[in-house]
């Protein structure tokens, strides 16, 4: 089916923000399909508790395939306790061969507080630099506002909230309807 017949899911911002000892993972809460807002209060960040070890994810993409991705990753986590690294990796390995799972269509960022990451269906594991994350439409919107906002701002959580604001006001698939997750390293 072409874009012009069904014009498909579109958009979200999500960021991780570690600085201070603390990462902040904050999405917005739009689901869009095509031009039209379907619902704008979805939670795309989630705290996984898997084998008793916290971590923070939050997805881009389509939701059921972020969906299978949250529960693979849950599974190499009780596989691996306290290795969220390594969990990734393997996940990355499974979604970058698995002829199923090569066809999901999501973005994740995720962490323990010590380690921020994106993984991608491309088998990349990613560690960004500047202590920064940000995936979906206004992603580079809000990774913008974040590195400028970084050296001024002492806490990782208002980094976050003022960075995903300002991609609300840019980006129409993104709005300022958050929710925001917090963890220690």
């Amino acid at each position: 089916m072409s874009e012009t017949e069904f014009p498909g899911w579109h958009g979200t911002t999500i960021i991780g923000v570690k600085k201070g000892g603390k990462v902040v993972v904050a999405g917005d809460g739009q689901v869009s399909l095509g031009q039209t807002v379907i619902k704008g209060t979805a939670r795309k960040v989630r705290r996984l508790s898997p084998g008793g070890h916290e971590v923070v994810a939050g997805f881009a993409g389509s939701t059921a395939d972020a969906f299978t991705l949250l529960e693979r990753l849950e599974a190499k986590l009780e596989a691996t306790p306290g290795q969220l690294s390594r969990a990734a990796v393997e996940l990355a390995k499974d979604w970058r061969t698995d002829k199923y799972l090569q066809k999901l269509e999501a973005m994740l960022i995720v962490t323990d507080g010590d380690v921020l990451l994106v993984i991608t269906g491309a088998g990349d594991v990613l560690e960004p630099e500047h202590n920064i994350a940000a995936i979906g439409s206004g992603g580079n919107f809000a990774l913008a506002a974040a590195r400028g906002l970084y050296e001024t701002e002492t806490d990782a959580e208002p980094i976050a909230r003022k960075a995903m604001a300002i991609a609300a006001d840019i980006c129409v698939y993104t709005n300022g309807n958050l929710t925001v997750e917090s963890i220690s390293g």
